[in-house]
Formats: C-alpha cells, structure tokens, sequence
C-alpha cells in the first residue's frame, strides 16, 4: 500500500490460506490481506490492482463460480500442443504445451458437459470478484492464452473457435474498470467509490518496483527463475513473453526452476547456514539442472527435459552450492536467448525475491553471467502494481496509460 506520492504506507505478506489450485484460496489470501490493515489505512484506499502468476489458468462460470480447480503456470500440457500449433501464429507464446492455451484445451476437455464457462487467469478472475464483473482479461496475463498483443486482438483462427465467447474482453494494463463491486466493498470494507485497475502479472509488477535503467536486466528469484528486460521491439518465441508496459517493449521468460527446488531439500534455516559454508569463487565441479519435476519453458520449451539433481555429494552445503551454480546457468542461458532473438545484452542485473537476500548466491551468478549483480530483496511485486493504480488514481476517467506506470493504495494476491 502506497500513499498519493508513491511512498509506502504498509507492506503485508500472507500465505495463501488452501490449495493454490482453488480460486477460493485466492480470494480468501486477498480478503486477509486487507483485513490485516489498520481500519484507517483500509478508509486511505483509493484504488486497488493486483498482479498475479500469469499462467495459472482457471474455467469458470460466467457468475465466476469456478468449474473445477485451476491448472497451474508450471503444468504442460503436452497432448494439446498439436492444436495450439493451428489456433496461433508459429512462434506466438501460446504455440507451446507449457502455455496457457494448452492449459485452456486441457480444462475445456477436463470439463466438458458441464455448461458455458470462462477462462480466466489469476489475477483476471480476482478482478472480477472485486468488480462482480468476469467479462475483463488484462493483455500481459493473456499473451499465452493467444491475445495478439502487436494486432490487439485474438489470433483470428483463435477468434473463430465455437468457444471463443470463452475468452475475456481484453484491457491495457492499468486501465480503469469501475468501483468495487457491492460484494466485494462490504466484505473487504473499504469505501463506496473505490477503484479497480487492471493490474500486470507478478513479474511484469517487480519491473515496475525496480525502476531499471537503459542496460539493466532483472531477475526475480521466487519460486521460478524470472528474467525481464526493456527491447527496442518485440521478440517472439515459445516460452518467450512480450509486454508493452509505459510505452516500452519488454520481454522476458520464466524457468519452471527456482527457488521451489531448493526447498525441495532444504528449510529456510538450512539454506541460510549453508550458504554462509559456500566459498562462491570455488566451483562445486557438480553439473546439475535443478527443474522442480519433469518440463521446462524457458530458456528450453521442452515439457520432456528432465531434472538432474544427482548424483548428491555427502555435504549439504556442497549440494546446496551445485543447485544454486544449476540456477545460475539457467539463468545465464535465458539472457543469452533473449539476445540471440534480438534482445539488447544486459550489462546489469537486478535480482528481486526472497532469493536476493543471499549474498553467496549473488556472487555465483555474478561469476557466471559476467556482469555486475545487485540485490534488491525489499523491493517486492506488491509495490509495482500499487503504482499502476495510483496512477490510474490520479488520471481522469477515460484515460489511457501513456507514460511509465506509477503509483495506489493497492494491495496484491
């Protein structure tokens, strides 16, 4: 939560409270986080965006009552990979099986005979429980799903698919969609009037926080491994993402690797007092593709490659050393693919996410990717999308997001 200059009023985390698979959970996580805020913080808001995982996909019905669990960003779905190829353009982020039109052929198959329904992502269907209105999509949480973000409309194979109606109305990021639904203020207790504003997804809200400069990368080290940059155009791949945000091109992908992996094997304790027994400069020897489970998207679209986890060394730390020099070269290997698609090289990196706290794992990644990395640990996705709605806040009605997006008392899943 942001004041109307951009500087921070409060900064709450929360698990999510169930299954992150269920919709449920989602809005049960957001409806705790307000109700974690003072009474007369909550009387401050304003305005309200939320980012969310931009791949988790769930089908709904169109009052938003969910028809079943969600798939989640890191599930492929290979069997359906056939059909996206003839729905979208080669090339287009949604021709992959680890996209989210694979993930929508999944669950329309998984679903079928149960009535209309509504496809919608994360951070779309929590937009439309705060509005009591399903029918919007924002365009950064719909590339995967198909949107043509340079054509500004759905593939036009896509288009004509008997189920299109399936697909939300798409909006720019940041846009005004109306006030809190009735539902939604008297349960989250906030002011008649408030505002809902199309939010980004998580990693697109953490660029916003970070500010880069001209030749800055930046990294989010969360569950996965996200890298993001500004381009002078757009480039396309599978397992390549391409935003318009302020103005500006930026593109990007996401590894199925992360920091799940690590905690796969360790606890946050464990990581810490290990990490402090890591020499850095000193490899490991051990050659290791830290992959939570089989399939990757980013920088290999392959929903077959396997992890390499082994073989495991007697120390912890050791092991602890290869999984992170495993991270490291992913890493430098999507920085790598993004240039040789067009991409401008990085001569810097931003890290993000609760793994920027770790110097040891800093200094790895700066010994692998040859340039300097600094570690931002406190700037977090939350304080990127306050500011989409705070501008918004401040922009008269009808407005557009011409310029770089800034500033709400908003709050995120």
């Amino acid at each position: 939560m942001i004041d109307d200059q951009g500087q921070p009023l409060s900064d709450r985390q929360a698990a999510y409270p169930g299954a992150f698979e269920t919709a449920a959970s989602w809005r049960d996580g957001l409806i705790g986080l307000v109700a974690s805020l003072e009474p007369a913080l909550r009387r401050r808001i304003g305005a309200i965006s939320l980012d969310g995982t931009s791949g988790t996909l769930l089908r709904c019905d169109p009052l938003g009552s969910p028809l079943g669990a969600a798939l989640p960003y890191h599930q492929a779905c290979p069997k359906q990979l056939a059909t996206c190829t003839t729905l979208v353009p080669p090339g287009s982020p949604a021709a992959s099986a680890s996209g989210s039109l694979a993930r929508a052929l999944e669950l329309r198959h998984r679903q079928r005979g149960l009535g209309p329904g509504l496809l919608r992502h994360q951070a779309d269907w929590l937009m439309g429980w705060l509005l009591g209105d399903w029918r919007w999509g924002e365009e950064g949480n719909n590339l995967k799903l198909g949107w043509d973000l340079i054509e500004g409309r759905w593939s036009e194979t896509l288009s004509r698919q008997a189920w299109a109606h399936e697909l939300p109305e798409v909006v720019a990021s940041g846009t005004r969609l109306g006030a809190l639904g009735a539902n939604a203020r008297a349960i989250l207790d906030l002011e008649p009037g408030c505002l809902v504003v199309a939010g980004t997804t998580d990693a697109n809200a953490a660029v916003l926080a970070a500010n880069p400069q001209p030749g800055d990368g930046i990294t989010v080290l969360g569950t996965t491994l996200v890298l993001k940059q500004f381009s002078p155009g757009p480039i396309s791949g599978p397992g390549i993402s391409c935003h318009r945000l302020g103005g500006r091109w930026l593109v990007g992908g996401a590894s199925n690797a992360g920091g799940g992996v690590l905690r796969q094997f360790f606890s946050d304790q464990d990581l810490a007092e290990l990490s402090r027994q890591i020499n850095p400069d000193q490899p490991s020897g051990l050659q290791l593709r830290p992959l939570p489970r089989r399939g990757e998207r980013f920088p290999i679209d392959d929903p077959d490659l396997e992890p390499l986890l082994g073989p495991r060394p007697v120390s912890d730390a050791l092991f602890l050393q290869g999984l992170l020099e495993g991270l490291a070269a992913i890493e430098r290997d999507g920085w790598q693919r993004l240039q040789a698609l067009g991409a401008p090289p990085i001569g810097r990196v931003i890290s993000l996410g609760g793994g920027a706290h770790n110097p040891q794992w800093r200094r790895i990644r700066e010994r692998c990717l040859a340039v300097p990395v600094a570690n931002r640990p406190k700037l977090s996705a939350a304080a990127g999308v306050a500011q989409l709605a705070l501008r918004a806040l401040q922009q008269e009605p009808g407005a557009t997001m011409g310029g770089e997006p800034t500033a709400p008392a908003a709050q995120t899943p």
